[in-house]
């Protein structure tokens, strides 16, 4: 992820230019894509708070989050982002995860709770601005219907439509219980369909896009066989296949082939987002100003090596405040070569 990407050499001139959505002169679309993974998501958040301390937000178009990064986007573009850094209060990760639920029969993880009380009585969210910001945002989900990654975008008419379309975007099966209607249709988890939402970016015309990663890049050993692994679907795991045999049962074989193959997608995002990684046009085979390029660039930040282990129900603090400074240190080792750390 060197200082000469194409996709942070146009960040950078963005904010140099003080150029903002609506007022661009480039001719690119410039998009961030954020992925979750439950309270994973923690490391992302920490990317995209960097973002704005950065004074980068502003730069980007559009920003598109999946599940756990579709409420981190929300977060950005509240009127404030700050607010980023409750992924690693324990508190809220504890209100939300209850494993004792599964006792009573309720949700492990309830995302209503978080959505509609926490967001709306405790740490507020100002949905109004989310809705009103100049940079476009598109929370993702899974159609029960057929399977396919949507962007619940075109439903946000207010703030009670935008809840909804958080907890559909983080309505894992099982985990967070039912899924969530929008707009006369059932959503689950986006992650089912796109747990890492750069296809629907560059299907809606970005021409450059920033993908903010909970997962560490996998070892070099393992690096070396990502593309054979992207090959022929594996078997799903036993998990997998007990809950698309129980809580998806009767639900449409359309999605239960999207729940079944998310691994296996999972590895093929991860070699194409390798190639996009290692791809930058040369300095002559970019496009002047006003002109989109040939083809799009997309560049991957992923946390680092020290980054500590964080699972999809993590709610200890000290585990997870680690994981937000480790996500909000790659980002600045990121930035730092161009400059942009004060940039705010």
């Amino acid at each position: 992820m060197s200082g000469g990407h194409e996709v942070l050499r146009v960040l950078a001139d963005r904010v140099r230019r003080g150029s903002r959505p609506g007022r661009r002169q480039d001719g690119h679309r410039v998009a961030l894509a954020v992925e979750g993974g439950g309270m994973r998501g923690t490391i992302s958040a920490g990317m995209a708070l960097a973002l704005h301390e950065s004074g980068v937000t502003h730069a980007f178009d559009a920003v598109y989050g999946a599940s756990a990064g579709a409420i981190t986007g929300a977060w950005l573009l509240s009127g404030t982002p700050e607010h980023l850094t409750g992924w690693a209060e324990p508190r809220y990760a504890r209100a939300m995860i209850r494993p004792s639920n599964l006792l009573r029969g309720r949700p492990v993880v309830d995302v209503r709770h978080l959505v509609e009380h926490l967001y709306q009585e405790v740490a507020r969210m100002d949905f109004d601005a989310v809705l009103a910001h100049p940079v476009e945002y598109h929370p993702l989900a899974t159609d029960v219907g057929t399977g396919r990654s949507t962007d619940l975008r075109p439903y946000l008419t207010g703030p009670a439509e935008l809840r909804l379309a958080l907890r559909a975007s983080a309505a894992l099966p099982f985990l967070a219980g039912p899924p969530v209607e929008l707009a006369g249709r059932r959503y689950y988890d986006a992650g089912l369909a796109e747990s890492i939402p750069y296809r629907t970016a560059l299907a809606q015309g970005a021409t450059h896009v920033l993908v903010l990663r909970s997962r560490p890049a996998p070892a070099p050993s393992q690096a070396s066989t990502t593309a054979a692994a992207a090959g022929p679907a594996a078997r799903p795991s036993y998990g997998a296949r007990l809950v698309a045999a129980t809580v998806l049962r009767g639900y449409p074989e359309a999605l239960h082939r999207s729940y079944l193959t998310r691994a296996h997608r999972l590895l093929h995002d991860d070699a194409v987002l390798t190639r996009y990684d290692r791809w930058s046009p040369p300095a002559s085979g970019r496009p002047a100003d006003g002109q989109a390029p040939a083809e799009p660039a997309v560049l991957s930040v992923r946390p680092g090596p020290g980054t500590p282990r964080i699972g999809r129900l993590t709610r200890d603090g000290e585990p997870l405040r680690a994981a937000l400074e480790a996500g909000r240190a790659a980002v600045d080792r990121l930035l730092r070569p161009l400059g942009l750390l004060t940039a705010g």
